[in-house]
């Protein structure tokens, strides 16, 4: 999101830049032991900032599991001028009729402008930031691309190029001989976008009142040359990056981008922005496009109308703007960025013209930034520098101008060989990366000390529109470049602080190149390594929950309040069939000769109808069992729900025939634990099209229910609980193969992964000199299944040998009272010789059906849970908290716990329960918590129960 402050003219900003002698090119060290240079792992994680920024439909399931497909709704802008609430076009209804055809082919009224990118912490797809975005990205993977190759992140870029790009061509609209009639610069409108601080899955008109999203088009009516020249550039750049390996797709780009060309110098005018992103002119997004045309076509046109002159020498091509003949020169003192692309101009320039005007500008920006004197040793005019080092044009943003110029210095480098403009951008970079006085990274992700409260509503993940809730953001914003210090080396790390810790689409845009380059001359060399397994999952979250609280209570009612949430957060999105079920039991009414019609509900309060888009319909009492146990259904299938939902109820006794009231709610399943304030209740069951997604219901009692267990006794954790069921898969005692047929049931109440199941089947092999296991038939699927042959060390009467059969990691869970499908397999003998099964422990040749067999065993963790092994096994001794099987509970483990938290290693040298130590079935970050309060001695027992 950018203000007003944006559209500040260069002249003014000149007077805010404080000229100085320097010659200073080493920056001062504030490196702590904490601080890591690694170009290689900046540049992967500033590719995952525009992940984060994606617009449109195919983006759920992708890179970031938090970001999810948004303003769909983008696909159907109305066709129609704009009305006063911005919904439609800035395009008049006749030039719309006039090329209907083009604008609205199948003929619904709607024209197609969904994907592209979000401008930055906002939602809007603005011009021109988001083509400086693309081309400059574009550009970086041009210059460098064998560092993006080597650093394993080229695919990434590739797939980010074609997102921008995309959109472009999309946005060209085009007549039947190829000439532009009309271009869409911008989809959304600021001051309306920017009332909304909410993820942008959440933004949909639908829901929110009066959210419009209109297009602006460039057309001849309405030029604007600057938008459709930066277009033109990117489409060039993107023509150049794929041509070899997609030549049809890069022609399409580049025939797009020179018939933008062509219309820009045709139609020429300033596009419209709302304030927030007006051009200071045109002539250097149409150079920027043209020396792009140049280099994709060899065409000097191009170049001729940037650099063209008269008869008396005064420039009469885009030149013109800054320089007024050619006994003049420029000093460029500002840099390559959304409004003023001079600075990438004359870095392409240059090694075209080769002229001593255009390697002067180009180079003397670079002197004018990093310190380094001009060549005029007469010349003491540069940039002001931080007292450590830090070179600011602007306190707003000042990273993505820095690394701009980091970009335009390397790129010099290359085309130059001369390496003490490159120096500087490494120290520039590193002072970014955290070699800082505030020992701050100012890369999202990349640190510990990495600024961690971006501006940015996606990432913030905020359900009350502010932006101080949550206090912490939901998710990591990965590789963003938020806005950076100030002059002062001064930094402000909070959410609502846009001028520090904005980002935005061209924040990161030069970002990327500089990292590229910067990899390319050092970091290829000092061996960086980019992250494996990136990036890493989050934690689990509760996604839907219910809360309840009793609002009031006697001997005739219970009126009580439940809240029903939808958390969604991976990504975040609004769900239309959510359902609650409220138990209770009303056999005291039963003993007492009433029936159920002796009990109503009725409703006192119901959010969604009040304040949202209509009630939830209330169905019951419903009979559950025999026992006097029913529920009442409160059904919000239909309703766009997001957030929470209050509603209030009451559960009403009629009195008997002798006018007493028998109501008791002490039996009631979804009463037990609510008092007066809200908690959170698994006793009321939460629904979503029909699947329980959170609580549980009752046990179906009998109408004489066994007695619980007393009050105030806490039930020991439960272990998991196995049956192995066998059946017999030969008929003849003596086969050439050995036969069977395994299910494996849970018999707990608790799930446990398959992951850590082993089963063992026990038998003689018979002087077998080799076995081999084949699995004819799995439930699961084959591949699923795992299998060795173990030798006993101490061979035992009816077993010298077993078969251990396992799980791989994606066969997922056994659910209570699951099991797993039959599980089919062969046990064959090396030179196809037969077994004799008659003296093998686990063979039951009277198992026709599957029926339990204790003679197989199964473990979990290693620990046995079900059947009688032949031999004495050695007694699993759980460790909790020693992740390395060295006997201690020590720092070192809760490294590992680190490590595989954040997946950079996928199992321990011990059973993950050592790691569970919260005994939930998970492994996560709390694990890791309670485990450093205990090193630290913060908690004295493991497991915490």
């Amino acid at each position: 999101m950018k203000t007003d402050l944006m559209t500040v003219k260069k002249v003014q900003i000149i007077l805010l830049i404080i000229c100085m002698l320097s010659s200073i090119v080493a920056l001062p060290s504030y490196v702590s032991a904490e601080t890591e240079f690694n170009f290689a792992k900046a540049l992967q994680l500033s590719l995952y900032f525009y992940d984060a920024n994606k617009c449109g439909e195919g983006i759920t399931g992708g890179r970031l599991e938090w970001r999810g497909d948004c303003h769909v709704e983008d696909k159907e802008v109305p066709l129609i001028p704009m009305t006063e609430d911005y919904f439609g076009t800035n395009m008049s209804q006749e030039y719309i009729d006039k090329y209907r055809h083009i604008f609205d082919p199948d003929g619904d009224g709607t024209v197609d402008l969904s994907g592209g990118m979000h401008d930055a912490g906002d939602h809007v797809k603005f011009g021109l930031p988001g083509t400086y975005a693309a081309s400059t990205v574009g550009w970086g993977f041009y210059e460098f691309r064998d560092a993006f190759e080597k650093v394993g992140v080229d695919d990434h870029a590739k797939e980010i190029l074609r997102w921008f790009n995309d959109f472009y061509l999309k946005a060209t609209f085009l007549d039947e001989d190829g000439n532009v009639i009309a271009y869409c610069y911008q989809v959304g409108e600021g001051n309306i976008d920017h009332n909304f601080w909410n993820p942008p899955e959440l933004q949909d008109s639908k829901v929110l009142d009066l959210f419009a999203r209109p297009a602006y088009f460039a057309t001849p009516e309405t030029p604007a040359s600057d938008q459709c020249a930066g277009a033109s550039a990117s489409l060039a750049i993107n023509y150049l990056n794929f041509k070899e390996e997609d030549p049809e797709y890069a022609q399409r780009c580049l025939d797009a981008a020179i018939a933008l060309y062509d219309f820009a110098k045709k139609y020429r005018g300033l596009g419209e922005s709302g304030g927030f992103y007006g051009s200071s002119y045109d002539h250097d997004e149409l150079a920027w496009a043209a020396v792009w045309l140049n280099i994709a076509t060899g065409n000097m046109e191009y170049i001729d109308d940037i650099v063209s002159v008269d008869s008396e020498g005064f420039y009469t091509g885009y030149m013109q703007r800054i320089i007024r003949d050619t006994t003049n020169s420029w000093q460029n003192i500002w840099v390559h960025c959304w409004d003023t692309v001079w600075g990438g101009v004359f870095a392409k320039l240059a090694p075209i013209t080769n002229t001593e005007r255009d390697w002067y500008i180009f180079r003397w920006n670079l002197e004018y930034w990093s310190g380094i004197p001009h060549e005029n040793p007469n010349d003491t005019t540069f940039l002001a520098k931080s007292p450590a080092g830090y070179s600011v044009v602007n306190a707003y943003g000042s990273a993505r101008y820095n690394t701009a110029a980091q970009l335009c210095a390397l790129v010099y480098r290359k085309y130059t060989g001369r390496t003490d403009f490159a120096d500087w951008a490494k120290g520039q970079m590193e002072y970014i990366m955290g070699d800082n006085p505030m020992n701050r990274s100012y890369i999202v992700g990349y640190s510990e000390n990495s600024a961690k409260h971006p501006h940015h509503r996606a990432a913030h993940g905020s359900k009350t529109l502010s932006m101080l809730d949550p206090e912490e953001h939901r998710h990591t914003l990965w590789g963003a470049l938020v806005g950076g210090p100030d002059l002062d080396d001064f930094h402000v790390d909070e959410t609502p602080d846009y001028v520090y810790n904005e980002v935005a689409v061209d924040y990161n845009a030069a970002f990327v190149g500089a990292c590229a380059g910067l990899y390319h001359y050092y970091g290829e060399e000092l061996g960086h390594k980019p992250i494996p397994y990136f990036p890493p999952k989050e934690d689990p979250v509760e996604e839907y929950y219910i809360e309840a609280k009793v609002e009031q209570e006697n001997k005739e009612r219970t009126q009580v309040t439940i809240k029903i949430y939808n958390d969604t957060c991976r990504p975040p999105r609004f769900e239309t069939g959510m359902m609650a079920r409220y138990f209770f039991n009303i056999s005291e009414l039963l003993d007492a000769g009433q029936t159920p019609e002796d009990l109503t509900v009725e409703i006192y309060y119901d959010e969604n109808n009040a304040s949202y888009d209509g009630p939830a319909t209330m169905r019951g009492p419903v009979k559950y069992d025999d026992s006097g146990t029913y529920y009442v259904e409160f059904d919000w299938t239909g309703r766009i729900i997001y957030g929470t939902r209050e509603l209030q109820f009451a559960l009403i006794s009629k009195q008997d025939s002798n006018y007493k009231s028998n109501w008791n709610p002490e039996n009631d399943y979804s009463r037990e634990g609510l008092g007066k304030e809200y908690i959170k209740t698994e006793r009321i069951p939460l629904y979503l099209h029909g699947e329980k997604v959170f609580g549980n219901e009752p046990e179906k009692i009998s109408p004489s229910p066994t007695p619980s267990p007393s009050p105030g006794v806490t039930p020991s954790p439960q272990k998991p609980s196995l049956e192995v069921l066998y059946k017999y898969g030969d008929t003849e005692a003596a086969t050439k193969d050995i036969r069977g047929s395994i299910k494996v049931k849970n018999t707990g109440t608790k799930p446990v992964n398959l992951s850590d199941v082993k089963v063992r089947y026990w038998f003689t092999k018979d002087s077998a000199s080799s076995q081999e296991f084949v699995c004819d038939y799995a439930h699961l699927s084959e591949n699923m299944i795992t299998a060795k042959f173990v030798d006993l060390e101490n061979p035992v009467e009816n077993a010298d040998n077993y078969l251990e059969i396992g799980f791989d990691s994606s066969a997922g869970i056994l659910g209570p009272g699951s099991d797993t499908g039959e599980i089919q397999f062969r046990i064959v003998k090396g030179g196809f010789e037969s077994y004799d099964q008659s003296n093998d422990y686990s063979c039951n040749t009277k198992a026709k059906d599957f029926i339990a067999n204790p003679n197989i065993t199964a473990y979990v963790d290693s620990v046995l849970v079900y059947g009688n092994p032949p031999i004495d096994e050695e007694v699993v001794v759980i460790v909790y908290g020693d992740l390395n099987g060295d006997g201690k509970v020590n720092s070192t483990d809760l490294s590992l716990m680190r490590k595989r938290i954040v997946r950079e290693i996928d199992k321990f040298d011990v059973p993950d329960t050592h790691a569970d130590l919260n005994l939930d079935g998970k492994i996560n970050s709390t694990d890791y918590s309670i485990l450093r309060r205990y090193i630290l001695k913060a908690i004295d027992e493991l497991p915490l129960k």
